[in-house]
């Protein structure tokens, strides 16, 4: 099992000058890195913000939690990412996905296709950007994307890490086959905010979505690293009062204080939790809400490199 590390993900703030704050108390507070969202609502550009936040810090590493593929095209995507890296010094870990929130297909006048049309141009997309980091010149003819004689110059000293996550076995695949850290998510079928996350989050779903990476990545299994990405995140004082805001966030029963998108409780229980998760699942990635980062962070000094 790999050692534990935390990562903050965030979308903006009141000023860029709060967001260079945020992500150095993301660094004093032990966090390992500053991820952001990818959405056409009220945010910062992802790429932008990463870039801020990697000027404003030394040792945290920056990137996307995750960028909708559908929004860029990989070679001009692969340029901008190898830019950031060297404003970074190469602490980027950039996530890629497929795109699922209608509204944003909606606002940027894009069709929003099939589920396995958009996992299979992703897996395209990914290839074409790992080759433009990897070697000087890229050709490539696929089913979505034709590229001719590309280059990304110059390039940082290292690519970035690659994450790409989902909770479906196409998109796993993907992930297992390509990605340096793989997630593992909830249903996002619905196209919504929110949509079914209590009812999709199960024990038996992430049993079966760990079984699917395990076999798509055969050998390179032991080299990734698994993430997981919380939604409900408060430390307490009491059991009663973790079950109490539990249920009054739509999950269910005592069991849902064990779901790994999960993390209200005290400072021990939580810890006692993130062991047991990372035994039973290998999450050794753990990824929190950025207003949750203070109160959360007592939690990483306790964990973070064990």
């Amino acid at each position: 099992m790999l050692p534990f590390r935390f990562s903050v993900l965030s979308s903006t703030a009141p000023t860029m000058a709060a967001w260079r704050d945020h992500a150095r108390l993301a660094e004093g507070s032990g966090y390992s890195a500053l991820y952001v969202t990818d959405h056409l609502d009220v945010q910062f550009g992802p790429l932008v913000a990463a870039t801020v936040a990697a000027e404003a810090t030394t040792s945290l590493h920056v990137g996307t939690l995750v960028l909708n593929n559908d929004l860029r095209n990989p070679v001009v995507l692969a340029k901008e990412i190898a830019s950031l890296g060297l404003a970074a010094e190469s602490r980027v870990e950039v996530g890629f996905g497929a795109g699922w929130l209608r509204s944003d297909y909606a606002e940027a006048g894009i069709r929003y296709d099939d589920p396995a049309t958009r996992v299979d141009r992703l897996a395209e997309s990914v290839t074409v950007m790992k080759s433009l980091w990897s070697n000087d010149e890229t050709t490539f003819a696929g089913k979505h994307y034709t590229v001719a004689a590309a280059r990304c110059d110059p390039l940082p000293t290292s690519p970035p890490r690659i994450m790409v996550g989902g909770g479906s076995k196409r998109i796993l695949t993907v992930a297992a086959e390509q990605a340096d850290i793989v997630g593992v998510n909830t249903s996002l079928a619905s196209g919504e905010k929110g949509g079914d996350l209590a009812g999709s989050a199960t024990f038996d779903h992430y049993d079966r979505c760990l079984g699917w990476v395990r076999d798509a990545a055969g050998d390179r299994f032991s080299s990734l690293e698994l993430q997981i990405a919380a939604v409900a995140v408060m430390v307490v004082d009491s059991r009663r009062s973790a079950e109490r805001i539990a249920a009054m966030l739509g999950f269910d029963g005592e069991a849902a204080l064990d779901l790994p998108i999960v993390l209200i409780g005290t400072v021990d229980e939580l810890c006692e939790r993130l062991i047991e998760r990372r035994q039973r699942w290998g999450f050794s990635n753990v990824v929190v809400p950025g207003e949750a980062m203070e109160t959360f962070a007592p939690v990483v000094a306790r964990l973070a490199g064990t």
